[in-house]
């Protein structure tokens, strides 16, 4: 996203290896502005990074991109010994723990994350800045004070549905999670889930105290927002947990964008990628992003939601990064998906390591894997097809 470029072209598959050392050039988006006048800022979670282990870190960070930038450290990371964790076998950044906090928001790391730019916009308050907040929570362990927790009666948490032979039809490499939902049963697995929707309510508290600032330092009305997360999160879909898999639960993120004069708050149903940001932030401010990246202006679909408009979506994952000593039974392959607004396909090692198709018009839960029907070769064979144009030709870009 802050390169401008897929993972084939950055050469990014895990959370140690810096882009630099794939394109030492690139101009990265919030470089982008950083030369063109702004000031540029990060605080908490933007680049690769660790979690929890690297809170209070600049974990993988870019220093070309920021003119500064803060890396808070809060009691949610000094009270690790309190968690509960359900996935006792799992380290806490990829295991189903949890922690109902005792003190203030303001304690929290995110909490500490949302005070400080607060104060960055105050400072910058007469001068145009990119301002990347970057949240850690809801990711695991999921920790947040307890009035939160208390919102979410655990007995009224809804758990998503599972089918007994949901996986029938599906190839075995699509698993993250195993055995499914890691053996937990359907108490555990409502325990887990309501800490997560504390942690996320919590995280949501903190943008609303960004956003009461943006007000009360009247920079509203001249200020873009964009709310995104990196990746979207499985809560026992297909009996799978986080992400690390290739269905729709994991790999569909939220996104907002917020312009002043031009969105109206309406919702689109078209198909965008957090890759199309970059060309989206320079366009509306006037500024020449390099013309090779590979997204798309969003400019079209923020002024009219449902203008025409025909790109897919892709999502790709190399699960060989992954073996070794907490996932010895899992199988790996890189997978790579598409997503079209009536179908998602998948290939598993270009379709050695198995294929899928599921078509969202009929099944939105992803029960049915049509990739193996005759019926729909041809569906198929194209979507194949639009499926390799993401990937193949791409040796020069970014050079």
């Amino acid at each position: 996203m802050l390169t401008g470029y897929r993972p084939d072209v950055t050469k990014v598959a895990d959370l140690k290896t810096h882009f630099r050392e794939a394109l030492p050039n690139a101009i990265t988006l919030p470089q982008l502005f950083k030369n063109n006048g702004y000031y540029s800022a990060r605080v908490g979670k933007i680049y690769h990074y660790g979690v929890p282990s690297d809170i209070g870190t600049n974990g993988v960070d870019d220093s070309l991109s920021w003119d500064e930038r803060h890396n808070p450290i809060g009691r949610d990371k000094t009270d690790e010994k309190l968690v509960t964790n359900l996935t006792s076998k799992r380290p806490l950044g990829s295991a189903l723990a949890y922690l109902a906090a005792d003190g203030t928001d303001e304690e929290q790391t995110d909490g500490m994350v949302a005070t400080e730019a607060i104060s960055m916009m105050q400072k910058n308050k007469d001068n145009p800045f990119f301002l990347a907040v970057g949240f850690f929570r809801p990711h695991c362990p999921f920790i947040a004070p307890k009035k939160y927790f208390e919102m979410y009666p655990v007995d009224q948490v809804p758990l998503p549905e599972q089918k007994v032979d949901d996986w029938d039809n599906k190839p075995e490499v699509a698993k993250y999670t195993i055995p499914l939902n890691w053996g937990l049963d359907e108490a555990q697995q409502r325990e887990v889930l309501r800490a997560y929707y504390a942690s996320i309510t919590f995280m949501d508290a903190q943008v609303g105290r960004l956003l009461n600032a943006l007000d009360s330092l009247g920079l509203a009305n001249n200020t873009i927002i964009v709310f995104w997360s990196d990746h979207g999160y499985s809560v026992g879909q297909h009996g799978q947990w986080m992400k690390e898999n290739l269905f729709e639960s994991a790999a569909r993120v939220p996104l907002i964008i917020s312009v002043p004069g031009l969105t109206k708050g309406k919702p689109s149903e078209r198909l965008v990628e957090l890759l199309d940001v970059y060309p989206t932030l320079a366009e509306l401010c006037g500024l020449q992003a390099p013309n090779d990246i590979q997204g798309k202006s969003l400019a079209p679909l923020l002024k009219n939601p449902a203008a025409k408009w025909d790109k897919p979506a892709y999502t790709q994952i190399d699960k060989r990064k992954f073996p070794g000593k907490y996932f010895p039974e899992m199988k790996v392959a890189l997978g790579r998906s598409v997503r079209t607004e009536k179908w998602r396909y998948t290939e598993w090692d270009e379709g050695k390591e198995g294929i899928e198709l599921y078509d969202y018009k009929t099944d939105p839960n992803e029960f049915n894997n049509l990739a193996n029907n005759p019926k729909y070769a041809a569906t198929v064979k194209e979507l194949s097809s639009l499926l390799h144009k993401s990937y193949e030709g791409v040796k020069n870009i970014g050079k």
